[in-house]
């Protein structure tokens, strides 16, 4: 069973490694669209349509797009999404808590395909604002987890033997 486990893992991994590299070969606003996506196969908004927006636009104050946190809509998840190489650091997240501010929001979250600086990663432990900070392994292993952007392929059941079945 761990052998199946340890080739799970390793199958999971690749994966990872190949839905991440077709979202980097995806537009911007595809890539915006799709976070967007993840968050409310994540659950929130619950199932409602308008549950999630992509606003991400020339304009569109370093937002890219909107959560309703909950079904009635009473409070509101900012997105920036970056699909970048390069490392993401504090003077990014600081912009995007400026627009969170500017949004009337008080969560965010950041998302990007590559990663983020310790300085970035320590700065929202530190501010008023709750931001969460999704790096691209963490986005990969979410879409996996939620279906985004993937489908079954094989599925397996490992039997045992049922010892309470045997039991005179």
């Amino acid at each position: 069973q761990e052998i199946l486990e340890n080739s799970y893992q390793d199958v999971r991994n690749k994966l990872a490694h190949e839905l991440l590299s077709q979202v980097m070969n995806s537009s911007p606003e595809f890539f915006e669209r799709l976070v967007v996506d993840l968050l409310v196969s994540m659950g929130y908004g619950g199932s409602r349509s308008e549950a999630g927006e992509r606003v991400g636009k020339t304009g569109d104050d370093g937002i890219d797009g909107i959560i309703k946190e909950d079904k009635l809509g009473l409070d509101t998840v900012c997105i920036q999404a970056k699909r970048w190489q390069n490392t993401v650091g504090r003077p990014e997240i600081q912009a995007f808590v400026g627009s969170l501010a500017g949004n009337r929001a008080r969560k965010g979250v950041f998302i990007t395909t590559s990663r983020f600086s310790r300085e970035a990663q320590e700065y929202v432990q530190r501010i008023e604002q709750k931001v969460v900070l999704i790096d691209g392994e963490t986005l990969a292993e979410l879409m996996i987890d939620h279906n985004v952007g993937v489908s079954d392929e094989s599925r397996y059941i490992v039997k045992k033997i049922d010892m309470d079945y045997f039991e005179e």
